[in-house]
């Protein structure tokens, strides 16, 4: 019997630069997420053994982030050992994804109340130390035109006509809507701090945002995916677009998403669950969609993602008031926005991923809290939540506030 999936809380860590002097590389990644699990108890009073699952995205499940980490969290938190648990990767949108296989799960009837998210401690775990035959198979490269996600976001910009400098703007703007985000306190109902055994802070606000950054600075900066292009991946990406002559490599570490460490927790349940719990849900997932497109430029699928999201929830892009839209690099969103006609005013208000750092699996669970806090801040009504993926894959979600 179908039901409604409300989301009853979305939390998550702050984001700790992706380095050994990063403020979350000396917490491990299973308590980073079993801290957060601890916090849903406590701010709900929850009874854990209401929880049915734990769906947990992880790109990189691979030494101390794999063996179904959700339900290790679970443990180390000390929930009821009724609750299971587990793990999926879809690449960068494996948080999304998560809180999409809650959202299912949920409307389906099938459970009641699960909690979804993700973790990446990027500084502990790098980014591709699972391996897999994707990016490190030459027969599998070869047959599918791969190319590196830089080299594919700068075909897109190439393609666009987005050059370095309004690449650059782009990247100055997302960082100075999100410092304006964090000193006005914007992301403070979402942002738990990460303590110590004694219950000092380790770290409680996001770190990678640089409010100090400029035209001039990001300019400065040199071009991250050349070389790559000059190994033989700008061919690939040229036979594959021979529309184009040469690929212009302007996406650097400035205009390109943060190497960061962080996890979040979305909470979604039933109407019987809120009661049970004697909760109000505070927003309500109304439709989710993936889908997959060309593979060599890979990066394009949030448009996609958009529009087969809206048809299933038979809305139109004037229906949606915000667009959290990944920013994994400058011009994923600028196509993004060129494609739908969406104005920039409603796009990642609070910045983005080059601002606040990427998390890999963890992202996607952080936008919703994200839309969902800025929903209740402006008292609007419809947030739209969207990623490129690896492989050409987008997916999308759409939260509606409550």
């Amino acid at each position: 019997m179908a039901s409604t999936a409300y989301i009853y809380d979305a939390i998550r860590t702050p984001r700790g630069k992706g380095k050994q002097d990063g403020g979350l590389h000396s917490v491990k990644p299973v308590r980073l997420l079993a801290d957060l699990l601890n916090v849903l108890r406590e701010r709900h009073d929850l009874d854990t053994a209401l929880v049915e699952d734990v769906v947990m995205g992880c790109a990189s499940a691979t030494g101390e982030q794999g063996a179904a980490i959700g339900k290790a969290a679970a443990l180390m938190a000390g929930w009821n050992d009724s609750v299971p648990g587990f793990q999926l990767d879809r690449f960068c949108a494996s948080g999304l994804e998560a809180v999409n296989v809650g959202f299912a799960k949920v409307a389906s009837g099938m459970e009641d109340l699960v909690v979804a998210g993700g973790v990446e401690s990027m500084s502990r775990v790098p980014m591709g130390a699972a391996g897999g035959a994707y990016a490190l198979d030459p027969e599998l490269m070869g047959a599918t035109g791969y190319v590196s996600q830089g080299v594919a976001a700068d075909l897109i910009a190439t393609l666009g006509g987005y050059d370095r400098e309004a690449i650059d703007a782009f990247a100055l703007r997302s960082q100075q809507r999100a410092t304006a985000a964090q000193q006005a306190g914007r992301f403070d109902r979402s942002v738990v701090a990460v303590r110590d055994r004694f219950g000092d802070a380790i770290l409680a606000r996001d770190e990678f945002i640089k409010p100090n950054t400029t035209m001039a600075g990001l300019a400065a900066l040199k071009p991250s995916f050349a070389r790559m292009g000059e190994m033989g991946m700008d061919a690939v990406a040229i036979a594959r677009y021979p529309e184009i002559d040469r690929i212009d490599h302007v996406h650097t570490a400035g205009n390109s998403s943060g190497v960061v460490d962080g996890a979040s927790v979305v909470l979604i349940g039933s109407a019987a669950a809120g009661k049970a719990m004697g909760k109000d849900p505070r927003g309500r997932i109304i439709a989710t969609a993936v889908v997959s497109t060309e593979r060599t430029i890979m990066l394009t699928g949030p448009a996609p993602a958009t529009r087969k999201v809206l048809a299933k929830a038979g809305l139109t892009l004037d229906d949606i008031d915000l667009f959290e839209v990944n920013e994994a690099f400058a011009s994923v969103v600028l196509r993004f926005m060129a494609d739908l006609k969406v104005p920039e005013d409603k796009v990642n208000v609070n910045g983005g991923a080059i601002a606040l750092g990427h998390p890999i699996a963890a992202t996607g669970g952080m936008l919703i809290g994200t839309v969902l806090d800025e929903l209740e801040r402006r008292k609007l009504k419809r947030g739209l939540c969207t990623l490129c993926v690896g492989g050409g894959m987008g997916i999308a979600a759409i939260v509606e506030r409550v």
